[in-house]
C-alpha cells in the first residue's frame, strides 16, 4: 500500500518521465520526418490529455523538439506562436475587462430575467438566456461566475419565502407578519464574497479540469440553529432541492451553449477559425457574420430543448400550468421577483463608464457583422486595394485600443459652475487587462499552430490522409457522427482547447482524403468539442455550479447525457440542412488541395 501511495503522489512525474521514454522507439526505429513529428505529437497530446504539465508548458514542446529533429527551424516555429488569433483575443479581452469592471454584465443579466417573469420555469429560462448572451462575448467561465451568485440569492430567497409562508399559516391567529419578501442583506454579502473568490479561481478561457471550494452560508433567522455542513445541506422539501438543482445546471449548461454562437464565444471556436484560415487561405467563408448566422439557430434550439429537458427531469414539464393566463403569483414567485428587483435597483442608473462600454460593445459587434457579410459589400471593400488584409481582429483591436484611451470619468461642475478635474484614468488599465487575459490559452493555441505547421512540413498530414482514405466508403453523415461523438467523449476528460487542437490536424486531412468539403467535418467537430456536460471537472462552469453544494455527480451525469445527445443531434441537423447552402458543403471546394487518390462516397 505504501508503494501504491508513493506512486500516486509522484504519478505526474512518472508520466512526464516515462511517456517520452516509452515512445522513443518510434523516431529511433522509423527514421523519417513523419515519425519524428508523430513522436512530438504523441508526447504533447498525452501531456495535454493528462495535464501532467500545465497546458501552456506542454504547448512549448514543439518549439524545443522540432528544431532538434530538423523538422522546422526555431524561427519558423516561433512565428506560429503569435498569429491573427492572438490579436482578436486581445481586443475581445479588452471588452470583457471593461464589462466586468463596470458591472454591465450584472445589469444585462438582471434585466433579462426581469423581462421573462418569476415563475420557476420562466425564471430558469430567463437565467439561461441572460447567461447564454453573456457567454457570447465573455468567456464561459466568467459568464457562469457572474450569474451564479444572483441565481443562488434567488434560490435561497425562494426557500426562505416558503418557510415564512408556512410560519404565517401556523401563527396567523397571533397576528404574525410575513417577511418573506424582505431581501436578506447578509446572504448577498456572503454571495458577493463567494463570487469574488470564484472569479479569481476560474477567470479565463481555459476549460480544463477545475476544482472549486465553496463555503455554505446559512443565515440565522428567528432563532439559532446548528450550521449544516456542505454535504448535509437541508431543504424544506424535495421540490425546493429540485429547483436549486435546475437553476445550477441551467447556468452551467447555458454558459457553454451560448459560447457556440460567436467565433469569439469560446476558445475552441477561435482555434478552429485560425487553424482553418491558416490551412486554407483561399477560403474567406469563415468570419464572424457567417459563423453567427450558422450557429444562432443551433444555440437557440439547444437552449430551448435543454430547458425543457432539465425541467422535465427535475420538476416535471407542466405545459398548461406554465401558460395559464391570469394566474396569481405564489409567495415563491413574489420572493423571486423581489430579490431580482432589489438587486437591480442597487445598481442605480447607468453610469458613464457603463454607457461607453455598451456603445463600444455594440460598435464592435457591428464592425464584425458588416466587415464582409457576403450578401452585400462590407466596410472591408473600402480597402479593395488590399483584399483580405483587414480581418475581425482589425475591428477588435480598433475598439480594444479605445478602452485604454477614453477616460473613465467626466468633468463635473460645482454649484458655482466650476469644473472639478479628476485624474485621467482610462476605462481599463493594463494591470486590469493582464488579470483578465488568458495567457495560458494564448500559448496553448500557439502550440497547436506549431504542431499543425510541423505536420504539414514533415508530410505527416499527407500520410494520415492516405491511411484514412478507406473511410470514404462510409456515408458522409456517419463519418461526421463518428468524429463528433469521438471529440464529445474525449472532451469530457480533457480540456476543450487541447481536444480541438489535437483533432483539427487529423480531421482536416481526413476530409481531404475522402474528398469531402473540410467544413463538413470540421464545423460539427468544433461545436461538439464544447459539449463537456457530464462531469463537474469537465469544464470550469460545471465546477463553479457544483461547488455550491446543491448537486451530486449523478445529477450532472443524468442531465448532461441528455444535453450531449441533444447537442450532437442539433449540430448534425444544422450541417445537413441550412449549413449546406451556406458553405456549399456538397461540393469539394477549389480552395482545398486536390487529392490524387479519391474515394467515392
Amino acid at each position: 500500500m505504501k508503494v501504491i501511495k508513493t506512486l500516486l503522489v509522484y504519478r505526474r512525474f512518472l508520466l512526464i518521465f516515462f511517456t517520452p521514454l516509452l515512445l522513443l522507439p518510434l523516431p529511433l526505429v522509423i527514421r523519417t520526418k513523419e515519425a519524428e513529428c508523430a513522436y512530438t505529437l504523441f508526447v504533447v497530446a498525452i501531456f495535454w490529455l493528462t495535464e501532467a504539465l500545465p497546458l501552456a508548458v506542454s504547448a512549448l514542446l514543439p518549439a524545443l523538439m522540432f528544431p532538434l529533429f530538423g523538422i522546422m527551424a526555431s524561427k519558423q516555429v516561433a512565428s506560429a506562436y503569435f498569429k491573427d488569433f492572438h490579436l482578436l483575443l486581445t481586443g475581445v479581452i479588452c471588452l470583457a475587462t471593461s464589462i466586468e469592471k463596470w458591472n454591465l454584465h450584472k445589469r444585462i443579466a438582471l434585466k433579462m430575467v426581469m423581462l421573462v417573469g418569476v415563475n420557476p420555469a420562466w425564471l430558469t429560462l430567463g437565467f439561461m438566456i441572460s447567461c447564454a448572451f453573456l457567454s457570447m462575448w465573455l468567456s464561459n467561465t466568467s459568464a457562469a461566475a457572474m450569474v451564479m451568485p444572483i441565481v443562488e440569492a434567488v434560490a435561497q430567497q425562494i426557500i426562505s419565502a416558503e418557510a415564512e409562508v408556512d410560519g404565517l399559516e401556523m401563527t396567523h391567529a397571533n397576528g404574525a407578519t410575513n417577511h418573506a419578501l424582505e431581501l436578506d442583506e447578509d446572504i448577498d454579502e456572503c454571495k458577493a464574497v463567494d463570487w469574488k473568490e470564484k472569479t479569481k479561481q476560474f477567470n479565463g478561457y481555459s476549460n480544463g479540469s477545475a476544482h472549486a471550494v465553496h463555503t455554505v452560508c446559512k443565515i440565522e433567522k428567528e432563532k439559532e440553529t446548528p450550521e449544516p455542513s456542505d454535504t448535509g445541506r437541508k431543504y424544506r422539501n424535495k421540490r425546493d432541492h429540485m429547483i436549486c438543482k435546475v437553476m445550477c445546471l441551467c447556468i452551467a449548461y447555458s454558459s457553454t451553449i451560448g459560447g457556440l454562437t460567436t467565433i469569439t464565444g469560446t476558445s475552441t471556436n477561435l482555434i478552429f477559425a485560425e487553424h482553418f484560415n491558416t490551412r486554407y487561405p483561399g477560403c474567406q467563408c469563415i468570419n464572424f457574420g457567417t459563423w453567427f448566422i450558422l450557429c444562432i439557430p443551433i444555440t437557440l434550439i439547444i437552449l430551448v430543448l435543454s430547458w425543457v429537458w432539465l425541467l422535465w427531469l427535475f420538476l416535471g414539464f407542466n405545459f398548461k400550468e406554465m401558460f395559464k393566463c391570469g394566474k396569481e403569483k405564489s409567495p415563491r414567485e413574489q420572493a423571486s421577483a423581489q430579490v431580482i428587483k432589489e438587486e437591480y435597483n442597487k445598481l442605480g442608473p447607468m453610469s458613464y463608464p457603463e454607457i461607453i462600454t455598451l456603445v463600444l460593445f455594440i460598435l464592435m459587434a457591428l464592425l464584425w457583422f458588416t466587415r464582409d457579410p457576403g450578401f452585400i459589400s462590407g466596410w472591408a471593400s473600402l480597402f479593395s486595394a488590399y483584399p483580405g488584409f483587414a480581418t475581425d481582429s482589425t475591428a477588435a483591436l480598433m475598439i480594444g485600443l479605445l478602452f485604454f484611451i477614453i477616460p473613465a470619468k467626466t468633468l463635473s461642475r460645482t454649484s458655482n459652475g466650476e469644473n472639478i478635474v479628476f485624474d485621467y484614468t482610462p476605462l481599463i488599465t493594463w494591470k486590469e487587462f493582464q488579470a483578465c487575459m488568458p495567457w495560458e490559452i494564448a500559448i496553448l493555441v500557439g502550440g497547436g499552430f506549431a504542431l499543425a505547421d510541423g505536420c504539414e512540413v514533415s508530410k505527416l498530414s499527407e500520410w494520415i490522409g492516405s491511411k484514412l482514405t478507406p473511410l470514404g466508403s462510409l456515408p458522409i453523415w456517419l463519418t461526421i457522427l463518428i468524429s463528433s461523438l469521438i471529440v464529445t467523449t474525449i472532451t469530457e476528460v480533457a480540456s476543450n482547447p487541447a481536444t480541438i487542437t489535437i483533432f483539427l490536424p487529423i480531421l482536416a486531412p481526413l476530409a481531404e482524403a475522402i474528398h469531402v468539403n473540410p467544413l463538413y467535418i470540421l464545423i460539427p467537430s468544433t461545436l461538439c468539442t464544447s459539449f463537456a456536460f457530464l462531469l463537474p471537472v469537465a469544464n470550469p462552469p460545471n465546477a463553479i455550479v457544483f461547488a455550491y453544494g446543491h448537486l451530486k455527480v449523478i445529477d450532472m451525469v443524468k442531465a448532461g447525457l441528455g444535453i450531449n445527445i441533444i447537442g450532437v443531434a442539433v449540430v448534425m441537423l444544422a450541417v445537413m440542412t441550412w449549413g449546406v447552402p451556406m458553405f456549399e458543403l456538397n461540393t469539394y471546394p477549389s480552395w482545398a488541395p486536390a487529392i490524387a487518390n479519391r474515394t467515392g462516397l
